[in-house]
């Protein structure tokens, strides 16, 4: 069976994010992307100078009543990631909830990309929009501490804290919750960063059951843009092939972050050369070159079930 991807996210000339960074990995995982691009722009906005355009939410409903007068809007997933306006936020609602009417089975995917490390990096009048409209309609959630913290209220500081917070997520809508990436300490030292999911599956007798996991992963100094659309793509793709094993979804997910991290590393420093930081052009993930590792990951990073929360 055909399996087809709405993506709605930025779009980089040079480089990999949003689009650029889901689509092929996607693609080469089998599934059929269409893809939407909320801005055009000629590089990510870590380099000095970028310049391009950004789709507003009319542009947008052109786009989309074009596929729609086709008869050819019918997905089975929907992901979204970064956007800065409300309108355009609010018509990507709309034409989620179109969507779902047409095919209940529809999986959504959303990454809500509002901030890291305390502060936001989109207008604070997005949170309400993506708090009452945008996750109760999403099946699987990928948030940070922060972005997880913003849609809670709740604060969280220790691993029961983060626990309460993916139920209060779940409470919202989503079956799967997936914190990337958090502050708390790693058993296996200051080298490891500590991701956690968490997904509700109701079984075929009715019966209802939850698994959380935890992952410790491996950190890299340096600083790399993408890599959240990679996750959010990698998961949208592992789920589907494991709909109701998050630990072996979030294995094979982070194991690709992991496989695709390591190669840019080796390369950039490379280009860089020695005692050199490499610049931003240098760490443009290895995406293509990584085909091999994104088709078959080798499981590098292995997840931890948590089973005093799970039942």
């Amino acid at each position: 069976m055909e399996c087809r991807v709405l993506s709605i996210q930025s779009h980089v000339v040079r480089g990999y994010v949003g689009n650029k960074s889901a689509t092929f990995p996607l693609q080469v995982l089998g599934f059929e992307v269409d893809s939407i691009n909320s801005v055009q722009f000629s590089n990510h906005t870590g380099y000095a100078h970028w310049k391009g355009q950004v789709l507003t939410a009319e542009e947008l409903n052109e786009l989309y009543e074009g596929i729609k007068l086709n008869k050819v809007n019918r997905y089975n997933y929907i992901l979204t990631g970064y956007s800065r306006d409300t309108s355009f936020l609010e018509m990507v609602v709309d034409i989620i909830q179109e969507l779902k009417k047409a095919n209940p089975s529809l999986v959504y995917v959303c990454d809500p990309v509002m901030g890291d490390h305390g502060s936001m990096y989109v207008p604070e009048y997005l949170l309400p929009v993506y708090r009452d409209k945008v996750v109760p309609l999403a099946d699987i959630l990928t948030p940070n501490q922060f972005e997880a913290e913003l849609l809670t209220g709740r604060k969280i500081t220790t691993e029961e804290d983060a626990v309460e917070v993916m139920d209060l997520l779940h409470k919202m809508g989503p079956e799967t919750v997936v914190l990337t990436s958090t502050d708390l300490p790693s058993k296996r030292g200051d080298q490891f960063l500590v991701a956690l999911g968490s997904q509700n599956i109701v079984k075929a007798d009715g019966t209802k059951t939850s698994q959380k996991i935890c992952m410790d992963i491996p950190k890299v100094d340096a600083v790399f843009v993408g890599t959240g659309d990679l996750f959010a793509a990698m998961l949208l793709a592992w789920t589907h092939h494991h709909p109701k094993d998050l630990k072996a979804a979030c294995e094979k997910t982070v194991s690709v972050m992991h496989h695709v991290i390591k190669r840019t590393m080796t390369y950039a420093n490379e280009m860089a050369g020695p005692g050199k930081r490499p610049s931003p052009a240098q760490l443009e993930l290895r995406m293509v070159q990584s085909k091999a590792d994104i088709e078959k990951p080798a499981v590098v990073v292995e997840a931890q079930v948590l089973q005093k929360y799970s039942r």
